[in-house]
């Protein structure tokens, strides 16, 4: 079964957002994340993808087919679809699931078969998951850049609920990526 990995890019002080939504200050270093190990191994081990409305709309969803980095079906938690449905081709489709997270996870997982789901962006939808306990592994990545506020990834759990071992440790340039399982 597709195992579940949640993870995002946070700043030193947790933040995965700045107070006006921005996360330039988070990406600054996409020229070194983009062929790196790390990364390659991400796309090659995912099978699907489970993100919020809010990141599928920060970029142009038209631009995902050929350019996103997983070139898989795309599974969109979100009460409000798109007029019009975003480009798809044979490899990246969309799916918009508005019926709630655990409804999403498992068209996402059977969409994976025995690849993993990752949940990409979507503070509220990993913290859902989290607080459910439908996450298998947390990739933290944390740049070196303070934010001073705006939205943390790990505002709303319970900390009684979500346990955590170290599994990982690896740095792509100023990133540094902290892998974690979550112990049941």
């Amino acid at each position: 079964m597709a195992a579940v990995i949640a993870g995002m890019t946070m700043s030193r002080d947790g933040f995965v957002a700045d107070p006006n939504g921005g996360v330039a200050r988070l990406y600054s270093d996409m020229d070194v994340l983009t062929g790196s190990e790390t990364l390659n191994a991400a796309i090659e081990a995912t099978g699907a993808v489970l993100m919020g409305r809010k990141t599928f709309q920060m970029g142009d969803p038209d631009s995902y087919v050929g350019n996103n980095e997983f070139q898989v079906p795309i599974f969109v938690l979100t009460h409000h679809p798109p007029r019009t449905p975003p480009k798809q081709d044979g490899r990246l489709t969309f799916t918009v699931v508005a019926n709630g997270v655990a409804a999403a996870l498992a068209q996402a997982k059977f969409a994976a078969g025995e690849k993993a789901v990752q949940l990409v962006g979507g503070a509220s939808v990993i913290q859902q998951l989290l607080g459910e306990g439908l996450v298998d592994e947390l990739h933290a990545d944390v740049m070196p850049v303070l934010l001073g506020g705006g939205l943390r990834l790990f505002e709303h759990l319970d900390p009684d609920r979500v346990h955590l071992e170290a599994i990982d440790v690896q740095t792509a340039g100023p990133r540094t990526s902290l892998t974690y399982r979550v112990v049941r």
